[in-house]
């Protein structure tokens, strides 16, 4: 039997109007203190997403989940790694070293100021950072739930590969005369 693919978030360039939320959605999610409103957030705004605007197009920048991974190919820290059809990187094993942030095709991987800095210096300073689709969120990305004008899009290919064979099936059914 095949592994399932891995989800991921996909952006709509045309429904984009670059207003952020989608960033503060995911620095929101991403934080230990309950936020209920914009003057709740007093840490530092660290989203996993990052919105580029150029003349021609504004649309988010995230992780893609690939499937055969550049970022956890060459992390010589094994913190990167697949778990439950997305691609994680465990901020407790990273070594700060940056080969993923040149590995990743889509400039996806940012550094964060390590939290384990703060209990041992001797630590690296800096971890790498990437979407992780709100792994430790159940209604699934904060960006896709937040974004006004539904410019993202959750994308389970495993899921959708389901429904289009239910579909066939029913056509199917449906073409040769049977009944439900």
């Amino acid at each position: 039997m095949s592994r399932p693919l891995n989800s991921f978030v996909i952006a709509d360039a045309k429904a984009c109007i670059g207003c952020r939320v989608c960033e503060v959605a995911c620095a929101v999610a991403h934080t230990e203190k309950t936020v209920k409103t914009v003057g709740d957030f007093d840490a530092p705004l660290l989203p996993r997403l990052y919105l580029v605007k150029t003349p021609e197009v504004t649309v988010p920048v995230q992780c893609h989940h690939c499937e055969d991974a550049p970022c956890a190919k060459c992390c010589p820290a094994g913190a990167i790694g697949r778990q439950n059809n997305k691609v994680i990187i465990n901020e407790k094993t990273c070594i700060g070293c940056k080969s993923c942030m040149i590995a990743c095709p889509f400039g996806a991987i940012e550094l964060i100021v390590s939290p384990r800095t703060l209990e041992n210096p001797e630590l690296p300073s800096v971890v790498a950072s990437k979407c992780d689709l709100c792994n430790n969120r159940s209604k699934g990305p904060a960006c896709v739930q937040a974004c006004p004008r539904q410019a993202l899009t959750h994308v389970n290919l495993e899921q959708a590969r389901r429904q289009r064979r239910i579909k066939a099936a029913s056509t199917a059914g449906e073409l040769i005369g049977w009944e439900e």
